[in-house]
């Protein structure tokens, strides 16, 4: 008998962009871990940043760093800077929506920091806070589409792209959901030891 369910062809959807991320992003995750690792190791920081859901997929992102992910451990310095509603409001007033990110990269982003850009759709926004982080001399790891082309074109020999391979917003922000979630649980192993 075949199964009409919607809600099972939902968890199908989900189950096939999550098998084929894990066929193409495997050591990339684990290259973009270690490259976290290493920042940390030398007192820098992670800043993020992202767009509508993917905004919120930064704040799960730096709340686990700053307060823990599993278990117990020191708070780490991840900032994601679509908190702060007064800063990006002033910003968006005074110079224009584009430059919410990039204004506070330029102020805050060090080399050595890493930016860490969650993405479903490309913006002038993304595409600016790349731009500044590149000026401050900064890492940029881009978690988002394989129709990354703008932001593609963007990266240096030493950024790092997870493209998700989907283009149904709802699957690519699962995805990185669970990327986030890899990212958090293999930072913490190398840097406290196993659970």
């Amino acid at each position: 008998m075949e199964n009409d369910n919607p809600v099972t062809e939902l968890f199908h959807s989900n189950i096939d962009v999550t098998m084929q991320s894990l066929e193409t992003l495997t050591d990339i995750i684990s290259e973009c871990a270690t490259l976290m690792v290493q920042c940390l190791l030398s007192e820098n920081k992670i800043l993020c940043c992202g767009i509508g859901q993917s905004a919120a997929l930064g704040q799960i992102f730096s709340s686990n760093f700053l307060n823990r992910f599993q278990y117990e451990r020191p708070s780490l310095p991840v900032i994601n800077l679509s908190c702060d509603s007064s800063t990006l409001t002033a910003i968006t007033q005074d110079s224009g929506f584009q430059d919410i990110y990039a204004n506070q990269i330029r102020a805050i982003g060090q080399s050595g920091d890493i930016l860490f850009l969650i993405s479903d759709n490309p913006s002038a926004t993304t595409i600016q806070a790349i731009q500044s982080a590149h000026d401050r001399e900064m890492i940029v790891i881009s978690v988002g589409r394989t129709d990354n082309s703008n932001i593609s074109a963007l990266m240096l020999p030493e950024d790092m792209e997870l493209n998700i391979p989907s283009d149904n917003r709802a699957r690519i922000a699962e995805a990185q959901l669970l990327i986030i979630n890899c990212l958090c649980e293999l930072v913490d192993q190398q840097l406290f030891g196993g659970y």
